[in-house]
């Protein structure tokens, strides 16, 4: 969940201070996954050679502070390690944070990711005399590699040895003061990236971390160990075999990275969406036909497939409960969409006629990764859908749908979630095509996708009357989201957004489950926003905006242009363009986005970085 970056050079920089300055900012480039406490520790390549490091709890910022006083006359230095961590183990402070040195202080290291017997060999190494000096599980991993590399003196079957030991997950980038010409880097279950340079090489948790020195990328895969020096990259398999991998060109604009005039990522992205969702449809349509491309996952099994089972967290899951409705809907079998954490311990009821759905933005999720083994374990065939080609998701599924969403840096999801909403759609209208064998369902799921675009346009070319209907609620202590069917799973993305980044309770209710308990809650001057955009059930949410009225809650509505009756029972209508069933969570999604925008804004939020929250989350 946090970021790891590592770099060496065999000419320029030759400071100390200089090789802080590229990681540094490169660090600045992954501020965006999540953090509370920043480091680095840079390699003295003298005769002396020693580990120079310093760390910090709260920002980069802080840490460029320290940088400057400590490296600004130090020079020999060509290669260091920095990390921004979200704390797992141990409170957010100096001590806790990275990197970690070895009890002699040859080496150093990063890490992403939790070690679950990390007491166990705590125990262990204790009882060989190593003191610990945090309470992390990581510092655990730097005394282990130490003691290995004392037995052997060879720092790749040191940390080979030791990471065989460890139960977790983890991306770990290392340094040994012996070796100034050299970093490690392994992993299993949290990305690293390795990004090949001339005269210099890096590697990182994400490529825009990179993106400034190099387009041509590697993604290690479990268990690769990378020996990364200037002038080569050495990639070892868990045998301890070389293995050769080609390096993929990365061709997305750096300058997606960059806030392009906007205040904050997240209205960069909103504002993004009707480009997304266009370059998503053209990918995969043909003409009147969609076509993802599907090898494993064939025409002949989509047309017997006996139950769908769509798997994601978060917001990705809420996009799983809007197709999971319309899935079952119009294919007539069985489909759910599960919370990714749960379903891996709920032992499933899948089997090979099931198709398992997993969507991801990152394609790193661990819960998401956890889930798709399982359910290849159980026979079910995988397709995933994420946003980031080549990532562990993407590889390890059976098929893989790419959303075209482009680099998405704010932690809140906004155009990967759209994006990931139109795929479903077009999927739905691929599957049913088949099961009917009528070509010209293709054409009209993709005719009702093509119109999603504007309809977002025209949301977002009028977006100043959320922001007043904002700023009059900016000061409520609890909001509560309610719709029934579609609306309810449009509720949960909603109210999820308003809770990420501005920090007010709010809840989502299936509007029928009121009067069982829920509208206890409700008091004068409480703040319902519903949803009324789905149709066959608007009489019903009508009856429940009534309900809530009557006990004062105040109500902002959501609906189609139209439906007039709205104005005599809400308070506030914001009017939606005329749309299909289908696509009307694409379109309502955008209102309740921008809202939750603007009330963090106008509380002084960190939007793009809300706190506790990181934008890959790869631990349990």
């Amino acid at each position: 969940m946090c970021g790891i970056v590592g770099y060496i050079s065999n000419n320029s920089p030759a400071s100390c201070e200089n090789v802080a300055k590229i990681l540094i900012k490169a660090l600045e480039k992954l501020e965006y996954r999540g953090y509370d406490s920043a480091g680095i520790a840079i390699l003295e390549s003298n005769g002396e050679k020693k580990i120079h490091m310093i760390k910090t709890k709260g920002h980069i910022k802080d840490l460029c502070a320290l940088a400057a006083d400590k490296f600004s006359t130090l020079e020999n230095c060509r290669a260091g390690i920095g990390h921004t961590r979200w704390a797992t183990h141990g409170e957010p402070n100096d001590v806790n944070s990275h990197p970690h040195m070895s009890y002699s202080k040859e080496i150093a290291l990063v890490h992403n990711g939790i070690i679950e017997n990390y007491l166990e060999l705590r125990e262990f190494l204790t009882k060989h005399d190593y003191k610990f000096l945090s309470q992390t599980d990581t510092e655990v991993i730097a005394q282990l590699v130490e003691y290995y590399y004392k037995e052997t003196h060879d720092p790749v079957k040191a940390v080979r040895t030791a990471t065989n030991m460890l139960q977790g997950t983890y991306a770990l980038a290392i340094i040994f003061a012996e070796h100034p010409d050299m970093l490690i880097a392994i992993r299993k279950d949290s990305p690293l990236i390795l990004g090949l340079c001339e005269n210099r090489n890096m590697f990182a948790s994400d490529v825009s971390a990179m993106l400034e020195y190099t387009r041509d990328i590697i993604r290690l895969s479990d268990y690769e160990m990378a020996i990364v020096k200037a002038d080569s990259v050495t990639i070892l398999n868990r045998f301890d075999e070389e293995v050769e991998k080609t390096p993929v060109k990365i061709t997305w604009d750096a300058n997606a990275a960059e806030k392009d005039g906007y205040d904050h990522f997240m209205m960069k992205e909103m504002m993004q969406q009707p480009t997304a969702v266009r370059n998503t449809i053209s990918r995969y349509a043909n003409g009147t036909r969609i076509d993802f491309g599907l090898k494993s996952i064939t025409r002949e099994y989509l047309k017997n497939v006996r139950d769908i089972c769509i798997v994601a967290c978060g917001s990705a899951y809420h996009a799983g409960v809007v197709g999971a409705n319309l899935f079952e809907k119009a294919l007539r079998i069985p489909t759910r969409a599960q919370i990714a954490s749960e379903f891996i311990y709920s032992d499933p009821l899948i089997n090979e006629n099931t198709l398992t759905i997993v969507i991801s933005q990152s394609g790193e999720t661990l819960d998401s990764l956890q889930a798709l083994r399982k359910a290849k374990e159980l026979g079910s065939k995988t397709l995933s859908i994420v946003n980031v080609e080549g990532s562990i998701i993407a590889i390890e599924s059976d098929d893989c749908i790419y959303t075209q969403a482009g680099p998405e840096i704010a932690v809140a999801t906004t155009k990967a979630y759209s994006a990931q909403l139109v795929v479903l759609y077009m999927l739905l209208g691929h599957i049913l095509s088949i099961r009917n064998d009528d070509a010209s369902i293709e054409s009209r799921y993709l005719s009702e996708c093509m119109e999603i675009p504007a309809m977002l346009e025209s949301i977002l070319e009028h977006k100043e009357h959320i922001q007043h209907l904002a700023s009059l609620y900016q000061n409520c202590e609890s909001i509560f989201y309610i719709g029934r069917n579609l609306d309810y799973a449009l509720a949960l993305e909603g109210s999820l957004k308003l809770k990420e980044i501005s920090y007010i309770h709010s809840e989502a209710y299936a509007s029928g489950e009121l009067k069982h308990g829920t509208i206890s809650l409700i008091k004068p001057g409480t703040l319902v926003i519903a949803s009324c955009t789905y149709e066959p059930l608007f009489e019903k949410t009508l009856s429940n905006i009534t309900e809530v009225r009557s006990r004062g809650a105040e109500v902002i509505a959501l609906a189609r242009e139209g439906n007039t009756k709205l104005e005599s029972v809400a308070d506030h209508c914001v009017w939606l363009p005329k749309c299909s069933q289908m696509t009307g969570p694409s379109i309502a999604i955008v209102p309740m986005q921008l809202f939750a925008y603007y009330i963090a804004a106008l509380r002084g939020c960190e939007i793009d970085k809300p706190r506790n929250l990181a934008k890959t989350v790869t631990v349990e």
